[in-house]
């Protein structure tokens, strides 16, 4: 009996078994099954691939992105670029190979978020530097898209929240959310941002799905800005997943 899953720590707001469940129903595989896998440590990893032989991939979330190496024989480049592994594909030979598949989730999402024209000329804000922006950072470079990083306490060539001016703003047409602020429960909590600088001609992109609406997204909208959440991204890397799975 195929079975696939989703490694992480807690699991109880996972989206990926409902998805891949009703993918399955549609595809009418009905032998195959999605389980979710909570892991106390990633040590746990070698005897839950020895009690479920049947495993044909795994999909990985936090906090066992960065954790899950050592346990693989090799990380594809996408995983590489993005320092991170979501994606882990069994090859026949017994194999496991890391890939990341968060960056095309959100490469193609946001490429149809944005208008028409050269994305050259489109200048970003990633919100965030954790795990979350690096696979942004890396789908941003890949469309040509300049941008900076905004955080707390930012590494290198990035800028904190207070030197976020409403100019810096205007500058910048896409802001990215890759922060937990604002995910349910905390669902009135957002990042720090000048949101009075918004206008009609900004893109706000919400990685959180749960509320479909968030508190960034709707500040966005009272002042006229397109928003979009972190669903489709999450559909989007699912099936690069699913065609990984099944190469």
């Amino acid at each position: 009996m195929p079975e696939f899953g989703l490694l992480g720590r807690s699991l109880k707001h996972s989206f990926s078994q409902t998805y891949f469940t009703q993918k399955f129903h549609n595809l009418e595989l009905p032998d195959y099954r999605y389980e979710l896998f909570e892991l106390a440590t990633m040590n746990e990893l070698p005897a839950l691939l020895a009690r479920h032989p049947d495993l044909q991939g795994l999909n990985v979330t936090i906090p066992y992105k960065e954790q899950v190496w050592p346990f693989l024989n090799e990380v594809a480049p996408s995983a590489a670029r993005v320092g991170a592994v979501n994606v882990i594909e069994f090859r026949a030979d017994g194999q496991l190979i890391g890939h990341n598949t968060d960056y095309i989730g959100f490469r193609d999402s946001v490429r149809s978020f944005l208008p028409k024209g050269p994305l050259a000329e489109v200048r970003a804000l990633v919100l965030g530097s954790g795990g979350a922006s690096k696979a942004v950072e890396v789908a941003l470079k890949e469309l040509g898209i300049g941008y900076w990083v905004v955080s707390r306490n930012p590494l290198g060539a990035g800028l904190t929240y207070d030197e976020l001016t409403p100019h810096l703003l205007q500058e910048h047409r896409l802001i990215i959310n890759t922060t937990p602020l604002g995910t349910f429960p905390a669902v009135e909590e957002c990042p720090p941002i000048p949101y009075e600088a918004l206008t009609s001609q900004h893109y706000l992109y919400d990685l959180i799905y749960n509320p479909r609406e968030t508190e960034f997204m709707q500040r966005g909208q009272a002042r006229g800005a397109h928003t979009k959440n972190g669903f489709e991204m999450l559909c989007l890397q699912a099936e690069a997943a699913w065609e990984i799975w099944n190469g």
